[in-house]
């Protein structure tokens, strides 16, 4: 048993616990009730759920979230066009951000799929100054894929 004032009153009797508790015009709460013997505390409870709720709102506030951005990319994409890929993915990776490499194959295209993986190679080249390969190139159906983040 814990007492108001964070003060330790001992092992006693549920009933004289919640007569103390009554007393002082307090809730009594199980803060440990699978403990041999449980351990109690008297508390305003409405209080109590009221700085949790704050300690736990200021928590979020603090935790960043990290978004996967996707760029999409196709094995008959020209150099200028993978250069702007490239630098929206810099984008993404300067903010903090995961950036998904997909090479997208259709129809005839699927035959080539390994010779064509020089492309998610040369990407990750050119911008490995700013990130680093979380999950290497894997296949995916009818797509390669890749996963970058930024280099810490």
């Amino acid at each position: 048993m814990i007492g108001e004032n964070g003060e330790q009153l001992g092992i006693m009797s549920s009933r004289d616990a919640l007569k103390l508790a009554k007393e002082a015009e307090l809730d009594l709460v199980k803060i440990a009730p699978g403990a041999k013997p449980p351990v109690c505390k008297i508390i305003d409870y409405g209080k109590y759920r009221y700085e949790m709720a704050r300690k736990e709102k200021e928590a979020k506030k603090k935790q960043k979230v990290i978004e996967v951005k996707e760029v999409r990319l196709s094995p008959n994409i020209d150099v200028n066009d993978l250069n702007t890929k490239i630098s929206s993915a810099r984008k993404f990776l300067q903010k903090g951000n995961k950036v998904k490499v997909t090479l997208r194959f259709r129809g005839r295209e699927m035959a080539h799929m390994q010779a064509n993986r020089y492309i998610l190679e040369d990407f990750a080249k050119a911008v490995e100054d700013v990130a680093v390969i979380d999950k290497p190139i894997k296949q995916e159906g009818r797509s390669l894929t890749m996963f970058l983040s930024e280099k810490r």
